[in-house]
Parts: structure tokens; C-alpha cells; sequence
């Protein structure tokens, strides 16, 4: 299939896609913000050879995974954190930071000792 306008996409599609979008001189930052438009950003590769159009992808590009000048096959495991934001975003990058976080289940108890005749001034007393 044939898209041809950034617009068109409306889903994401997992598997060996490449979706190429080319910009007019001046309109990268535009381009950017019609692919963010989308609600995706799973990862983003860009071919440049000016540092300032890395830069502004970086700064601008919602996306979980930015790749300049170099393959977009999957992050480095331990090294790379890979996961999405927006509509491709699950929580947490797996292998990044919070990623544990994602599998605990925070819990509090509360025991009001002196309603079973606990002493009272033993506890203020434990400091």
C-alpha cells in the first residue's frame, strides 16, 4: 500500500515496515509535529548529515527510541532502554530505570496498637 501524505497512517503495523518521509528545506520541525499528530512513537530513525537536524528531532520528536545515522533494529539490550510514548507507550522503557516499578504493587498497614491495650508510651519512647 501506498500512503501518501503522514496523515494517512492511522495504525500502528509491527514487522519489517519502513515508513520514509522527506521534507522541503525548512519544514522539518512542521514534519515532525504532523508525525507526532499521529499519537505513535514507538521509534524514529533520521538520515542527516547536519547536527542541527538531530537536534531538533531530538528536542522535538515524541517518541520513545531516536535513532540518527545508524540501524533502527531494536535497542541494545542492557544498555539501550526500549519502549514508546503516546499510543505506543506500555509504561515504563523495558531495561530502563522504572522498569521494575511496573511489577510491584505497593501496599501500607496500619495497626492502632493501643486499641488492643498496647502501651502507648513505649511507642513514643522508641525514638
Amino acid at each position: 500500500m501506498r500512503l501518501h501524505q503522514i496523515e494517512d497512517l492511522r495504525r500502528e503495523v509491527f514487522g519489517p515496515v519502513l515508513h520514509v518521509v522527506t521534507w522541503r528545506a525548512g519544514e522539518l520541525g512542521r514534519t515532525v509535529d504532523r508525525i507526532n499528530a499521529s499519537g505513535y512513537g514507538l521509534t524514529m530513525g533520521l538520515q542527516t548529515r547536519l547536527a542541527q537536524h538531530a537536534e531538533e528531532v531530538r528536542r522535538r520528536a515524541r517518541v520513545g527510541n531516536l535513532y540518527v545515522n545508524r540501524s533502527m533494529i531494536g535497542a541494545v539490550v542492557g544498555s539501550q532502554p526500549f519502549g514508546g510514548e503516546g499510543l505506543s507507550g506500555t509504561g515504563p522503557k523495558a531495561g530502563g530505570p522504572q522498569y521494575l516499578t511496573r511489577f510491584m504493587t505497593e501496599r501500607a498497614l496500619s495497626i492502632d496498637t493501643t486499641a488492643a491495650g498496647g502501651n502507648v508510651q513505649l511507642m513514643r519512647d522508641a525514638d
